[in-house]
């Protein structure tokens, strides 16, 4: 194969970033906007030893499940993959997506296991409730969005259909004042202009917002009539802050933020529990979809009251918090010093929570460290990141070997690596998968295990 070169090509399935991919003489080609089941005419544009990408040059046999998508930038912006699909062919798929990861990775696991239809939304549009928005500056106008895919080129996003409806609101005002007002923005290359991003994070159930400005310096020029202006955007607006990141670096946050006006934090529930999120305290994207996520981790850990829980990769602690009411004792621990301490504060403020606790380090170093004090959990609950869990973490759990253990994923790939060392003293029970990301590739599962007899 080399590129250039034109080839018919039958799309047999979804690949994990949400390409169309098809066999062409025994090689794997990737396709961007491809669809199971669609016959193409493609273009090769990358070849590489183990497989090629290409882009479609006709469709001589569509899907039925393929849809023109309705958002105006979808083919440039890249945030999105999956829009050109319906919404029950998106949850088909990201249930297959699992199930390719355990042939691959764990094939007896995906031979005797049940892999569960994916959990989807009512309306899987407008869930996001924070947008992180880089500005530029063209001639004199300012705008606002997301990177095209693979490209220094910022893409001017007026409305984002993933993100809720206020954010793409007060986005789209902010940076006009920003304009009005003539204040200088980061070019991405020199820290002599100041506004880099806007971020706008919403409390979906308590109405109430926060608006903050990432600067490359700390003086903010027009500051009281800038303040003022954004402050009549909308009055779900309660907190406006300033983020100082200095570096020349992709992350979007440095280290001093400073409140411009109002609130320190805005308030936010989910479920039954309340939260206060200040400018860089992570919090769920989609709470919507969270409380559904939530809510098959506690019914996966099956709870009697009598049991010791451990909320292993604890974050904020909102899982181990979800879990307290069935549980004797709740620990959590993370190597996120900022989130242990999220977490305390998070158990403090809430009723009912006086057995949740929160550790600072890692997780394997604490079970070992409780294992001999005579302290043993019964159920631990994990929700790592994409990298999976760490080896000694999992050597350490197959000698204390709790009774059940559930593990939350957002990487299938990951996740079956991790079920097959598991698998030599558990049982999988069930793989649950929950699309907590609509019209993207990504999907997580819920997966519960018991100790074999």
């Amino acid at each position: 194969m080399e590129v250039g070169q034109k080839f018919p090509l039958t799309i047999k399935r979804l690949g994990i970033n949400g390409e169309g991919v098809g066999f062409y003489k025994r090689n794997v080609v990737f396709v961007k906007g491809a669809i199971p089941g669609e016959e193409v005419t493609v273009k090769l544009t990358k070849v590489s030893p183990k497989f090629a990408e290409a882009e479609i040059m006709a469709i001589r046999k569509a899907s039925e499940f393929r849809q023109e998508a309705p958002c105006p930038v979808y083919s440039e912006c890249g945030g999105c993959q999956l829009q050109h699909m319906t919404y029950d062919a998106q949850l088909m798929n990201k249930r297959d997506i699992v199930v390719q990861a355990f042939e691959k990775y764990a094939k007896e696991i995906a031979e005797t296991t049940e892999i569960r239809p994916t959990i989807g939304m009512d309306n899987p549009w407008n869930y996001r409730n924070k947008s992180q928005f880089q500005v530029r500056k063209e001639g004199k106008r300012v705008y606002a969005g997301l990177f095209a895919e693979g490209t220094n080129e910022l893409l001017n996003i007026n409305d984002c259909l993933v993100q809720h409806p206020v954010t793409s609101k007060i986005t789209v005002a902010t940076r006009k004042i920003l304009q009005k007002l003539n204040i200088t923005i980061y070019d991405g290359k020199t820290l002599n202009d100041l506004v880099r991003t806007i971020v706008v994070r919403t409390g979906v159930r308590s109405g109430e917002t926060q608006v903050c400005l990432v600067t490359t310096r700390h003086e903010l020029p027009h500051k009281k009539e800038l303040i003022e202006r954004i402050k009549k955007i909308d009055p779900s607006i309660v907190s406006i802050t300033q983020n100082v990141n200095r570096e020349k670096t992709s992350l979007i946050f440095g280290p001093d933020t400073y409140i411009l006006d109002g609130k320190e934090a805005i308030h936010e529930k989910l479920g039954e529990f309340a939260f206060d999120l200040s400018t860089r305290a992570f919090f769920q994207l989609n709470p919507e979809q969270t409380v559904h996520l939530y809510n098959e981790i506690k019914k996966a850990a099956a709870l009697t009251g009598k049991e010791n829980v451990v909320d292993a990769y604890c974050g904020v602690g909102t899982i181990g918090m979800w879990l307290a009411e069935g549980a004797r004792e709740v620990r959590g621990m993370d190597n996120v010093d900022e989130a242990i301490a999220d977490a305390k504060y998070n158990a403090r403020t809430n009723e009912n929570l006086q057995h949740v606790r929160f550790f600072p380090g890692s997780a394997d170093k604490w079970l070992f460290r409780w294992s001999k004090e005579d302290y043993r959990p019964d159920v631990i609950c994990v929700d790592p990141p994409r990298t999976g869990l760490e080896p000694g973490f999992i050597r350490t759990v197959l000698k204390i070997k709790p009774k059940r253990f559930v593990y939350t994923s957002c990487n299938p790939s990951t996740l079956a690596r991790d079920l097959k060392e598991l698998s030599k003293a558990y049982n999988v029970e069930y793989i649950q998968p929950v699309d907590m990301f609509p019209q993207t590739a990504q999907v997580e599962c819920v997966v519960k295990l018991t100790l074999k007899k």
